[in-house]
């Protein structure tokens, strides 16, 4: 065996020194990558329930918003008017006698 394989060159020493450098660079770039993917997940999570609950809200004020053009078309409607007349507040239509229970 020669003397040249044995030792190391100062070409090799160098090539090493390099390497472990950039070795050293990537561990760190993909440890800051980690950490913002991490960080990134934790956010999507929380938006998403942001999302979910203002999206519930949106689907309960729609019912609402239904439920009260309903109750608008309702009103309308001279009978269902006579009708809460009658129940409410005890009024009649002309001819009519009022039964009262005690």
């Amino acid at each position: 065996m020669s003397s040249r394989t044995m030792t190391a060159t100062p070409v090799m020493t160098g090539a090493r020194r390099r390497l472990k450098l950039l070795l050293f660079i990537m561990v760190l770039f993909m440890s800051w990558a980690l950490y913002v993917i991490i960080v990134q997940y934790g956010q999507i999570s929380d938006r998403s329930g942001q999302l979910h609950e203002a999206d519930k809200k949106l689907t309960d004020a729609q019912a609402k918003s239904d439920a009260l053009k309903q109750q608008i078309a309702r009103l309308n409607d001279p009978e269902y008017i006579g009708q809460i007349a009658r129940k409410e507040h005890g009024l009649g239509m002309p001819g009519e006698v009022p039964i009262k229970i005690e």
